[in-house]
């Protein structure tokens, strides 16, 4: 059986043990090692990837991954209310449709 794993930020290690996945809690600078082991790994099927870690992998690169990879990617919002929760909707809509559009919540 393929496996959920979770990378995370330090900061939020021990969050995903409950629901059955494996976490992955990551230091800055060792997202896109992780991310790269993972993806090569035939147990992954589901990868979840902080949506704080997205700078330090890029989006051209999980855009890419998204293409090729046969598992499914998941990008899990920041756990802060408020502004980044507009921007990710935003940026999904923009991935969606191909350009940014102005979203009112």
């Amino acid at each position: 059986m393929r496996k959920i794993v979770a990378i995370t930020a330090a900061d939020a290690a021990n969050g995903f043990a409950c629901c059955g996945a494996v976490q992955q809690a990551v230091a800055p600078g060792e997202a896109t090692q992780v991310l790269t082991r993972l993806l090569a790994d035939p147990d992954s099927g589901v990868v979840i990837l902080d949506e704080r870690l997205v700078a330090e992998v890029g989006e051209e690169r999980l855009r890419a991954i998204e293409q090729r990879w046969p598992g499914v990617l998941v990008i899990l919002p920041a756990p802060v209310a408020g502004a980044l929760e507009e921007d990710y909707a935003a940026r999904l809509i923009r991935r969606a449709v191909g350009y940014h559009v102005r979203v009112r919540l």
